[in-house]
């Protein structure tokens, strides 16, 4: 079964249950993957996070209840709310207002239909990569947990780029003693909401490290041993790396014989200059074997 297939089974089973609690080891089984890895490509897919997309379908479903039935108490229930608050909240955040207002007086709300997936040629543009196994390894520096920006320069990790001291830069690159090797940035953490550039991610700039420095004033992140999938990034910064970023997950996963696994996504860039028109980076992607 191929991943267009894979994927439609999945928006029908999501269908099929929309009163019911899904039950998201279900859907990674139909997808033939990891909840974490689906979790993860889903949005690079369809631009929306699952979670997101399920209740979407369900305040569809709930707007067009009101039509017949406004006992609101009764559709919150059979949506899964425990009260009329639980789920106006959720209405609201889905169609800009209330269910009071929908029966009251009639106000707007927005349809939001079943995905349908169908077969897109991508991938004309070659993607340059390699698979390596690494041991176990910390990430050294400093970190912060960043608003999620999907295009664009992040303002915030920019902010902490300025922060590093002549001092602390010699400091860490002494510390550097495995790839990928000099300073690197890892994003882990990311909120659901990453298409919709919603929420948080936990950002980490230092190096890659064997070392257990004083952690009175550095940040560590233990990286566990496993499967990198790492790939080049070569064009005007940060466009084409974001790009590649995207491709990854929505071209170059479903027909890979990897899945994702849990761990960070780091990020290599050859040097300071960022204005190089041919400016070369590496993305580093914790991968697993899919299951067969």
């Amino acid at each position: 079964m191929d991943i267009t297939e894979r994927l439609n089974e999945l928006a029908d089973y999501i269908e099929q249950h929309l009163i019911d609690e899904i039950d998201y080891r279900e859907l990674a089984h139909l997808m033939g993957c990891s909840e974490y890895h689906l979790s993860r490509m889903f949005p690079f897919i369809t631009g929306q996070g699952l979670a997101h997309y399920i209740r979407r379908r369900r305040m569809s479903q709930a707007a067009l209840d009101l039509h017949k039935d406004s006992d609101l108490l009764q559709i919150a229930i059979r949506y899964g709310y425990s009260s009329v608050d639980s789920l106006s909240r959720a209405f609201r955040e889905i169609h800009g207002t209330s269910p009071a207002a929908v029966l009251k007086e009639g106000a707007v709300v927005r349809s939001f239909p079943k995905l349908s997936f169908s077969v897109t040629i991508k991938g004309a543009e070659a993607m340059q990569y390699r698979i390596v196994s690494k041991e176990a390894f910390r990430i050294i520096g400093i970190s912060k947990t960043v608003p999620i920006v999907f295009s664009g320069p992040n303002e915030e990790i920019d902010a902490m780029w300025r922060t590093l001291t002549p001092e602390l830069i010699s400091s860490l690159k002494a510390l550097s003693d495995t790839e990928p090797s000099g300073f690197i940035s890892a994003s882990v953490n990311f909120s659901e909401g990453r298409m919709e550039e919603k929420g948080t991610l936990d950002h980490y700039i230092g190096v890659a490290s064997t070392h257990l420095p004083d952690p009175n004033h550095l940040s560590v992140l233990e990286v566990k041993e496993g499967t990198w999938a790492i790939f080049e990034a070569v064009g005007n910064f940060p466009e084409n790396l974001q790009n590649i970023w995207g491709r990854i997950y929505s071209e170059w996963f479903p027909v890979s014989a990897y899945e994702l696994r849990e761990g960070p996504e780091i990020l290599w860039n050859e040097g300071p200059d960022t204005t190089k028109p041919d400016f070369r980076s590496e993305i580093w992607i914790p991968v697993i074997a899919k299951r067969s």
